[in-house]
């Protein structure tokens, strides 16, 4: 159930017994007991390996090697299961303070012949439950019914209730004893994974913590609480959808970085799904990001948004991400599911944040009430540390009066090269031969893609913007020319509205200032806009070079000096950083060392 365990090299008389009752079944619990009795060592050895060093039982469970990487002591000396058990629950206000309750409940069972394997009892005394084997739950069931016949018939009693198809899960461990946060960190561990745990039993001796969880839920729990303590590796189930240009690179990093991933961080990356909106492959245990291309052109299978997010849902992998490298509507619109199903989502993809609010905050809603996670940070500036910047400032109590910026790296290549001469279209030509702009350059010249980003950092400062339609936006694109047909003819005829944009160059040249593109956030006047805006010679975004972008945050901390983030806002290399430093981000959250 987990492929990389480690072999422990000793553990105590009763770690071993409290292991071997809970599953283990290489040791029976009775086994212990004449070892104990006489102080005698338990040596374990594979018989298919007789060379590996086993492990050694003893009194003290010689508390060395490296078993459990945490803070240089064994908590948890390992995790065990026992499957196909049903849960028994009796419940009613009428049992509160009724001594001999518990009594009859268990003498009942026991009468029927039935182990009871665990109990748990709220403190109020409201209900207790036990787990059984399944195959006990019936006869179980109908001796406490039997017991307790008139006090269910006078509403003492509400009723007995069973839950089939559960499985219990036990940390032992000898030093978990008066450690604090053993239990949180692994009910942590089993949150983060979208684990539910239906009950909680611990002894007093606190050599085992044991929770009941449903039983499909089995493996994807061990593997959680596993990686959590550090016997094994962090696994994260990743899918991809949109290999293009950004999805390409982000694949590519991915394979040069899995094996330092996995030796120096214990992150175990397994991509099981690739797609884009006509095909896709999946893989059980990982696609090879070595021939992935070959195999998406070659063997791929139709795609089919349900087919792809059930694969993803991999019962044997805790964590699971999906990430969105397109620009499409459509994709952005599964999120929501996706967060639901326990899926975290990774996205460049900008419609989401940017598109009708009440989807929005209904995505940030899921994001604060679970453990699930959504990240964005390439949605504005690809791999500069834009909004984590921001979230930085508002975490820590600063409160920000306007955000300025040059957000787009077409725009800023333009306006860096445009003066009053040369001419306007020119420019454009040469940026689209050097591959700055979209395909249809009237993609970066409308303005809509800084006013997406201008919507996101405004929602991220707590401003209500219905969509990014609602940010007051100039678009360079000539009325006349919106609505043509072909990017040839919009090429051919742009020349003819040069005049346009060249009095406002010399206008900007003769009072010894430059013209740039900008996107800005009015906090304190609930304002936000996308504009051509005149700047000084010596003002920042006047020495912007090439592509790079540039965002200014104006706050009661930074006010009268702001706090300028530049670097390169574009391109797929950075894009695709960007959405690693958050799949990092991701996996250190969910327990991977830091």
């Amino acid at each position: 159930m987990v492929t990389d365990a480690v072999v422990l090299t000793s553990m105590s008389y009763q770690e071993a017994w409290e292991m071997s009752y809970f599953g283990a079944n290489v040791l029976h619990p009775r086994t212990t007991q004449p070892a104990m009795q006489y102080n005698t060592p338990i040596k374990i050895r594979n018989f298919f390996n007789l060379d590996a060093t086993g492990t050694t039982i003893c009194s003290d469970g010689v508390m060395e090697g490296p078993a459990v990487r945490t803070i240089g002591k064994q908590f948890v000396k390992g995790f065990a299961t026992i499957d196909d058990v049903s849960m028994i629950n009796v419940e009613g206000t009428g049992m509160v303070g009724v001594p001999g309750m518990a009594s009859a409940i268990f003498t009942s069972v026991r009468d029927a012949g039935v182990n009871v394997i665990m109990i748990s009892q709220a403190s109020s005394e409201h209900s207790v439950c036990f787990a059984v084997k399944s195959a006990d739950a019936t006869a179980a069931r109908d001796a406490v019914e039997q017991t307790m016949e008139r006090m269910i018939h006078g509403g003492i009693v509400r009723g007995v209730e069973v839950l089939p198809r559960c499985a219990i899960l036990a940390a032992v461990g000898g030093g978990m004893a008066n450690e604090r946060g053993v239990a949180a960190t692994m009910f942590t561990a089993l949150a983060k994974a979208n684990i539910n745990i239906t009950a909680i039993a611990q002894g007093a001796s606190e050599n085992n913590i044991t929770v009941v969880v449903d039983g499909d839920d089995t493996t994807r729990a061990l593997r959680a609480v596993h990686s959590r303590f550090y016997l094994s590796d962090t696994p994260l189930a990743v899918g991809i959808v949109g290999p293009g240009l950004v999805g390409k690179t982000l694949l590519a990093q991915l394979n040069d970085m899995s094996s330092k991933l996995e030796e120096e961080y214990s992150i175990d990356l397994r991509v099981l799904g690739i797609a884009n909106s006509r095909q896709m492959i999946t893989d059980d245990t990982g696609i090879d990001l070595n021939t992935w291309e070959e195999t998406f052109e070659n063997k791929s299978s139709e795609y089919s948004p349900e087919g792809f997010t059930s694969h993803i849902l991999s019962p044997y992998i805790p964590n699971r991400v999906i990430i969105d490298c397109t620009a499409s509507g459509v994709v952005a619109e599964q999120y929501e599911a996706w967060l639901k199903a326990g899926i975290h989502v990774i996205t460049p993809n900008k419609k989401a944040n940017s598109g009708e609010l009440g989807y929005y905050q209904a995505l940030r809603a899921i994001q604060r009430e679970s453990y699930t996670h959504y990240f964005y940070e390439a949605t504005v500036g690809a791999g500069l540390p834009i909004l984590s910047t921001l979230k930085g400032l508002l975490e820590t109590g600063d409160r920000v009066k306007q955000i300025e910026g040059v957000f787009s790296g077409t725009l800023s290549y333009i306006f860096n090269s445009f003066d009053s001469s040369q001419k306007f279209s020119d420019v454009v030509v040469e940026a689209k031969a050097l591959g700055y702009t979209e395909p249809d350059p009237r993609d970066d010249l409308d303005g809509m893609d800084v006013a997406r980003k201008v919507c996101i950092l405004a929602r991220e400062c707590g401003m209500t913007f219905e969509d990014a339609g609602s940010i007051e936006k100039m678009s360079l694109v000539p009325d006349e020319l919106q609505s043509v047909d072909s990017i040839d003819k919009f090429m051919t005829e742009l020349p003819k509205y040069d005049d346009r944009i060249a009095k406002q160059a010399e206008e900007a040249a003769a009072a010894g200032k430059v013209l740039r593109f900008v996107g800005v956030v009015d906090v304190e006047n609930g304002k936000g806009s996308v504009e051509l805006r005149q700047y000084d010679k010596n003002h920042p975004f006047a020495t912007l070079q090439g592509s790079d972008n540039m965002v200014s945050f104006r706050t009661v901390r930074y006010d009268t000096n702001p706090l300028i983030v530049r670097g390169p806002g574009a391109g797929a290399e950075v894009t695709a950083g960007g959405v690693f430093s958050d799949l990092l981000r991701l996996a250190a959250y969910l327990g991977a060392p830091s």
